[in-house]
């Protein structure tokens, strides 16, 4: 059930998109995130957890975190002001953001098959990667739309995200098996950092958190 929540918060997300209302296109990602969030903790908890769970949560996830912030990049790339030599491709260019989704589905399947990824990620989780481009485009919008230059800026922006989310590249996961600062020191430097950009940048925040996360993986990924 509360996967299902999920499903239908990413549903509501997508609609909200496609109208061009991404502040609540954002609001139901956050909302689908918690519920995503609380499912496996519920599912332990009860000891109810089962193959068919960890499927629909895959589908469910590639709805809220895969397909809805595609929509949202999708909605943003028809109104955005295209360089002249782009502007004959304005009625086509914009459908690449759903190339997103498809690389959020195969990261999902990659993740669900991978057993190196039960205490840290390989590649770009997609709940980071929807809360990115969730908080850019609705914190940023008005500087993206304000020159044409920031167009194929963003088209590379979401193929370099489609990599990231296949990537190999190790990245932490805030799982603390003690609290102590030994062993936790990027955990405990990533969370003061971020609480610091938060309350600098708000909304925006949440983008630079998450950029801050993958170069911080990969520092920690290649002094290993």
């Amino acid at each position: 059930m509360i996967t299902c929540c999920n499903l239908i918060s990413g549903c509501i997300a997508v609609t909200f998109a496609l109208y061009g209302n991404l502040p609540m296109a954002l609001v139901w990602i956050v909302i689908g995130a918690l519920f995503d969030f609380f499912d496996g903790m519920t599912a332990r908890l009860l000891h109810v957890s089962s193959s068919i769970g960890k499927e629909l949560d895959s589908l469910a996830d590639d709805v809220t975190f895969g397909v809805a912030p595609a929509a949202m990049v999708y909605h943003e790339l028809t109104i955005m002001n295209y360089p002249a030599m782009l502007e004959p491709l304005r009625p086509y260019l914009p459908y690449i953001a759903f190339v997103m989704a498809a690389f959020s589905a195969l990261r999902l399947a990659k993740f669900n098959l991978d057993e190196r990824q039960t205490t840290s990620f390989i590649g770009l989780p997609t709940p980071a990667n929807a809360l990115f481009w969730g908080s850019l485009l609705v914190g940023a919008g008005h500087m993206l739309e304000s020159s044409p230059a920031y167009m194929p800026a963003l088209l590379v922006m979401v193929l370099i995200s489609c990599y990231l989310l296949v990537s190999e590249i190790p990245m932490f996961a805030l799982k603390f098996k003690q609290w102590g600062w030994k062993g936790n020191e990027v955990r405990y430097l990533f969370l003061i950092t971020s609480a610091i950009l938060l309350l600098l940048f708000r909304v925006k925040g949440i983008a630079l958190v998450i950029a801050w996360y993958i170069f911080l993986s990969a520092f920690t990924a290649r002094k290993s």
